[in-house]
């Protein structure tokens, strides 16, 4: 299984070392891979609230008109 943790900067080195010890694979992810995985969670969840029908996705055509 992998995890995807956000720790805060002052307590990774902390928690690096703890997953270390105990013999886990521990690897920090780049700043732009950490930004994708938070827009395709964001992405995800206003997905999950349109199919709720809380929000409303815009169309495709008003996203290109958007931009």
């Amino acid at each position: 299984m992998k995890l995807l943790l956000d720790i805060p900067d002052k307590k990774a080195d902390f928690v690096f070392e703890l997953l270390k010890s105990l013999h886990f694979k521990v690897k920090p992810l780049s700043d732009y891979k950490s930004k994708v995985f938070e827009n395709l969670r964001q992405a995800a969840k206003e997905v999950k609230l349109a199919k709720q029908g809380k929000i409303k996705l815009k169309s495709f055509d008003e996203f290109l008109n958007g931009i």
